[in-house]
């Protein structure tokens, strides 16, 4: 029996950050950390969102997430937030940043360490509360700020999905503004990302159709604007729709990923690769859609439709065309991945939350076959 929630109070315009302040007195919030990292602070985007507060409200600030959230810098946050009495979070970033609030949120009141908390192992009983969490995004891609979970480079090297309801934030504040200043490669490459929630979200094989509604809604969007949107920085009507297909995708994915995210997760656990999750994700989508084929036909009919593609179209084709329009390499070769890493990656891959959710779950050798295809 499928699940409908879509419970996330959001803000969503240009100019929405003005409603940051009003939600933290809503929700009782006096003490916030803001957890954000180095590149939004230099960008000024943190003193743009502390000038909408309250005088006299100058809540810490927790600006060393890593470019893949990692279990060490959450307890550095946490021990922040505990030091200074907070009562809440306030993430301000891309999925990151997101991602490491939501954990500090969790571990707030529910305790560490976070490894107890993986949905396969039934660590959904240790979760006994989340403390409030306002997320605004300055990126188009993960649309952590309306999702059910979270990611995170545990200290053993695995890399955690947690997903519970519980981890929606309290309110999510999406402001396209926030997203004008984006450089072009990361806007491509958070823009895959945001298209590749909608696919595999769709290509789930649970059922729920108004979240196959959302995720055909956000791949339309972002397919017929990604290319403005990494041309034209400054557009905003490209960075509203750009905006909205993140969004879609996360509020898509409560039915599931695939093994895009299984493999990008795989590879992004490892601290010398540095790998951007959007990227990965880009590059691994061409692979998947092939392997998958034979068994979505009939989703893939619907796949062209929202992309505008002739209906005989190689939608693997159309997406490593478009991966090539935008910028972004050809394969995970250009990211540092080699054929040597693929023994170790491949476990990773199986054992990973979204794995169970792919249409069709591929076997290790099947797993290797397509990272060897991805190079």
């Amino acid at each position: 029996m499928p699940i409908l929630s879509y419970l996330t109070t959001t803000h969503f315009d240009h100019g929405a950050i003005k409603m940051l302040a009003p939600e933290l007195k809503r929700l009782g919030v006096s003490r916030p950390l803001l957890v954000t990292d180095k590149g939004v602070r230099g960008a000024g985007l943190l003193d743009r969102v502390l000038a909408t507060l309250p005088e006299g409200m100058a809540p810490p600030v927790f600006d060393g997430t890593p470019g893949n959230p990692t279990e060490r810098a959450t307890l550095e946050a946490l021990a922040l937030y505990r030091a200074e009495g907070c009562d809440g979070v306030v993430c301000l970033g891309g999925g990151s940043s997101m991602d490491l609030g939501k954990s500090v949120a969790l571990l707030a009141v529910s305790g560490e360490p976070l490894a107890r908390f993986d949905p396969l192992k039934g660590g959904a009983k240790h979760i006994r509360g989340v403390a409030p969490v306002i997320c605004l995004p300055t990126t188009s891609g993960t649309g952590s700020e309306v999702s059910v979970g979270v990611v995170i480079v545990l200290d053993d090297g695995r890399k955690l999905t947690i997903a519970n309801p519980m981890l929606i934030p309290k309110v999510a504040i999406c402001d396209p503004e926030l997203t004008l200043g984006l450089p072009p490669l990361m806007t491509a490459a958070t823009g895959m990302d945001a298209i590749t929630h909608c696919i595999e979200a769709f290509l789930a094989p649970s059922v729920n159709p108004p979240a196959d509604g959302v995720a055909l809604d956000g791949l339309y969007r972002g397919w017929r604007h990604i290319e403005r949107a990494v041309a034209h920085g400054e557009d905003r009507d490209a960075r509203w729709q750009m905006m909205m297909a993140s969004t879609e995708g996360a509020l898509a994915f409560i039915k599931g990923l695939g093994a895009v995210h299984s493999m990008s997760h795989a590879v992004g656990r490892r601290e010398d690769l540095r790998a951007h999750h959007g990227t990965l994700n880009a590059l691994i989508l061409p692979t998947v859609l092939r392997f998958n084929a034979a068994a979505c036909a009939d989703k893939y009919v619907r796949l062209r439709q929202a992309m505008g593609l002739d209906a005989g179209a190689d939608l693997a084709d159309a997406v490593a065309a478009r991966n090539a329009a935008i910028g972004l390499p050809s394969g995970l070769a250009a990211l540092g991945v080699t054929r040597e890493m693929i023994p170790e990656l491949v476990p990773y891959a199986l054992a990973d939350l979204a794995h169970f959710g792919t249409p069709v779950k591929p076997t290790a050798e099947q797993y290797a076959q397509l990272y060897e295809q991805a190079l």
